[in-house]
């Protein structure tokens, strides 16, 4: 699955058996501060469409940077299961970010969060805290498996329901999205 990322983000009832879970069974792997800048080509404004399907973003994780391109694809509801996701590191963001303002590419909102990140068999799991957001949970998949996306999304509901989370709210929006737009925030209730 190269360059496919399959995810999802849940804001749950009750953090304290995942927060069990992840200290008992999974691998501890960082605690981070992320700053997240959103940028949009000036020819083609990303967030001028109703559902945002694709974002330019810089990231600065403590001091280790990375630019990523994702191309979430959507259902007829707006749904998305998977995205097309292309990134790499950089030594210096404001070289890639003068790079970009010379491109004329634009920024449009900066994400702010504190993520604490584990790792167990295929799942990376963190745990986010977001300015402006509620604290959210990100499950995305990594690994090899024949499962399809929705298969996979599947799986990751089933085991935050296992583990007892109680009722999840999930966004198909995204954290710049949110932050950009918190009136407009739209969640599916699941449990």
């Amino acid at each position: 699955m190269k360059n496919i990322e399959v995810e999802i983000q849940v804001n749950v009832e009750n953090i304290k058996p995942l927060l069990k879970f992840v200290k008992e069974k999974a691998k501890f792997i960082s605690e981070e501060r992320e700053i997240d800048q959103y940028f949009t080509p000036a020819h083609r404004n990303f967030a001028e469409k109703p559902i945002i399907s694709e974002w330019l973003r810089l990231r600065d994780a403590d001091g280790k940077c990375s630019i990523n391109y994702k191309f979430w694809h959507r259902d007829k509801e707006g749904k998305t299961n998977h995205c097309d996701e292309f990134q790499t590191k950089l030594d210096k963001a404001d070289q890639m970010h003068s790079i970009l303002k010379v491109l004329d590419f634009k920024p449009v909102v900066t994400v702010d969060k504190k993520r604490k990140k584990y790792h167990y068999k295929k799942y990376e799991i963190t745990i986010d805290k977001v300015v402006g957001l509620d604290q959210t949970v990100e499950i995305e998949f990594n690994g090899e498996t024949d499962e399809t996306p929705a298969q996979i999304t599947k799986g990751m509901i089933k085991f935050l329901q296992d583990l007892g989370v109680g009722k999840m709210k999930r966004s198909y929006q995204g954290y710049a999205f949110l932050t950009m737009f918190p009136e407009k925030a739209v969640y599916e209730e699941i449990g």
